[in-house]
C-alpha cells in the first residue's frame, strides 16, 4: 500500500491524519509542501481529478486575504501561480494512495478508504 500526504508541518488536520495512520499501523510518507513545493505537473493532475474549487481551500485565512483579481483565477496557470506564492490555499491533507487522490481528513473517510 502507498500513501503520501501532503499538507504543512504545524497544520493540526494533518496532525490528526498522521496520528490516525500511525494508530493504524499504516505507513505513509508526509511532505511539508512549503518546504518541498509540489512540482505544477502534480497540482494539475489533481486539479484534473477533483477540480481547482475543491484543492482549494475558499475557508481559509489566506483565500480571504486575496484580492478579488487573485480570487477570479480561472486557468490552470493562474492557479498555479496562486498556489506557489500561496501554498495554504491548497486543502489539507493531500492524500494520494494507490493513485488515487483526495484531501481532507476524517475518521470515517479513512477508516472507509484504508479498510480499517
Amino acid at each position: 500500500m502507498s500513501v503520501e500526504l501532503y499538507g504543512l508541518d504545524h497544520c493540526g488536520t494533518c496532525t490528526k491524519a498522521r496520528d490516525w495512520l500511525d494508530a493504524h499501523q499504516i505507513r505513509h510518507r508526509f511532505s511539508d509542501y512549503r518546504e518541498h513545493p509540489i512540482a505544477p505537473a502534480t497540482l494539475k493532475a489533481w486539479a484534473k481529478t477533483l477540480g481547482w474549487e475543491k484543492l482549494v481551500n475558499r475557508a481559509s485565512t489566506t483565500w480571504r486575504g486575496l484580492s478579488d483579481a487573485q480570487k477570479a483565477a480561472s486557468s490552470d496557470a493562474e492557479w498555479l501561480a496562486l498556489i506557489k506564492a500561496f501554498p495554504a490555499l491548497v486543502k489539507r491533507p493531500v492524500v494520494v494512495h494507490d493513485g488515487a487522490v483526495s484531501v481532507g481528513f476524517s475518521e470515517k473517510k479513512f477508516a472507509e478508504r484504508f479498510g480499517v
